[in-house]
């Protein structure tokens, strides 16, 4: 699927425009083994595949910081914006992690711009961003991110 690409002069109008559906990706337990030794979060429902068999989830499950952390990536197949010098991930606001994404699922996000913000120099756009695991019935994160865009 080929991103929504809009030019920086149309932004102020973008509210409300639906981008769709990124590609899924799966969750791999090397990718959340290499998250954990990244943040030095090792904990065992996360890397230890035997132990987590027998925990909460019946088998390991991604960081909820990982799988929030792979809406940039989701994002770049979503939204780009012609016309800028300069594009800043400002934040995010109301971040949730309704439900556990185990290795080996396949997910992917949707995303809506809830908002359009003239800023000194450029446009902030609020984009309500939701991770879904395939077949799940709540989804994995549920955000609102800011993106600036500087002309």
């Amino acid at each position: 699927m080929a991103p929504t690409v809009l030019d920086y002069a149309d932004l102020a109008s973008a509210q409300g425009k639906d981008l769709g559906y990124s590609e899924y990706r799966v969750v791999t337990q090397e990718q959340i083994n290499t998250f954990a030794d990244a943040t030095d979060d090792h904990q065992w429902i996360h890397t230890d595949p035997q132990k987590a068999k027998e925990g909460p989830f019946g088998g390991p499950i991604a960081h909820g910081y990982l799988t929030l952390s792979l809406q940039i990536a989701f994002w770049t197949e979503l939204f780009d914006v012609t016309g800028v010098k300069t594009k800043v991930n400002y934040g995010l606001e109301k971040v949730r992690f309704p439900s556990p994404v185990p290795v080996g699922s396949k997910i992917r996000m949707k995303a809506v711009i809830a908002e359009v913000e003239e800023v000194k120099g450029g446009y902030q756009i609020a984009v309500d961003q939701v991770i879904e695991v395939e077949g799940g019935t709540k989804p994995a994160v549920v955000s609102r991110g800011l993106y600036r865009f500087y002309a």
